[in-house]
């Protein structure tokens, strides 16, 4: 995790049909299609929240957690189970809650434990209160499957936008070190064999024109000294050969954890566009402005309270996405076209 500094899985409504990680359970209800989507991390329960009446009024229909949803890091669940409530209550969020359909996955402070792994031995239980917090059915098959990973479909074909939600916490292996800083684990794993295959199931023959695939962590970075994808090359390497290979329409990658905003992007060989990288953190604390290399940065970093916002033009030909980063008092910060 990046040290910082101060300054409901599925929650399905009328305008979506919404598809459980679990094969032939599937939820069909109307079919509107969707054309905007707002993502964010980094929300510490204890402090401000100044950015959800700004994402209110931008009324997404989708909202995706990234990760550190609270500030947990704990392995006693009647903690972590307060500090969840806490977030829930804010009367903002419950607003959005009522006009959005709301989806998530952990990162390592919401999952239990700072730069955690598959060694947190109350990943069990704190799955379940996670589920709770994004209000999952109790007969859902996402409570009784191991991991938070997710997918959930929504509009019609033609229009259909598969956001595909990657646990980077509960099969991961063990983070190697220099000191403090995270280096290569030539060896180690980030998915579990499980969830691959399953990701490669999503990918492979998806009527989906559009695809969101999220992470608690980034996926393309690869120079800074923080968790990455880039920890686990080869699990980094896996992911982009498994895009090469399914070629999904539409793919763009969301991530979150880093106490900043950046896109980074990727040429992928026989994929046929570029693979971008859209990380925004945090909603309630960032860090103080500094310098960063990522070689594959597009446009500036940002420093400033932050969530993303995904508007795809149905109508483009090409299919194209306008990606912002935005925060508080309606500011946008950054804006980045993405055709496909």
């Amino acid at each position: 995790m990046y040290k910082i500094f101060l300054p409901a899985i599925i929650s399905c409504i009328a305008l979506a049909g919404c598809s459980t990680s679990k094969p032939g359970k599937t939820i069909s209800q109307t079919q509107q299609p969707i054309t905007t989507i707002a993502f964010g991390s980094c929300s510490d329960q204890k402090r401000p929240q100044p950015l959800w009446d700004d994402i209110v009024a931008k009324k997404p229909q989708v909202w995706v957690w990234l990760g550190d949803n609270i500030y947990g890091d704990s392995e006693n669940m009647d903690t972590l189970k307060a500090k969840y409530d806490k977030q829930k209550s804010n009367p903002v969020y419950q607003q959005l809650i009522k006009q959005t359909s709301v989806i998530g996955v952990w990162d390592d402070h919401d999952y239990g434990v700072n730069d955690g792994g598959k060694e947190y031995p109350r990943r069990v239980e704190s799955q379940q209160l996670m589920l709770d917090f994004m209000d999952v059915a109790p007969d859902s098959p996402l409570r009784k499957q191991k991991g938070a990973y997710s997918s959930t479909t929504y509009g019609p074909k033609g229009q259909r936008v598969k956001v595909i939600l990657l646990d980077g916490r509960y099969f991961r292996d063990a983070l190697k070190k220099e000191g403090k800083d995270n280096v290569p684990n030539p060896d180690g794993d980030l998915l579990g064999e499980e969830q691959w295959q399953w990701l490669e199931k999503q990918l492979t023959g998806s009527d989906a024109d559009v695809h969101i695939i999220g992470c608690g962590i980034q996926f393309l970075p690869v120079d800074h000294p923080y968790e990455k994808w880039a920890n686990f090359p080869v699990s980094r390497q896996r992911f982009l050969d498994l895009i090469a290979k399914t070629k999904p329409k539409g793919a763009m990658l969301i991530s979150g954890d880093r106490h900043i905003a950046e896109v980074s992007k990727v040429t992928v060989p026989g994929l046929g566009y570029d693979l971008f990288d859209i990380t925004s953190s945090g909603l309630t604390h960032v860090s103080k402005p500094h310098e960063e290399p990522n070689k594959y940065r597009v446009g500036e970093m940002v420093a400033k309270l932050n969530y993303g916002f995904i508007t795809i033009n149905w109508n483009a030909k090409p299919l194209t996405a306008t990606v912002q980063i935005n925060g508080d008092e309606q500011a946008t910060h950054l804006t980045q076209e993405i055709t496909f």
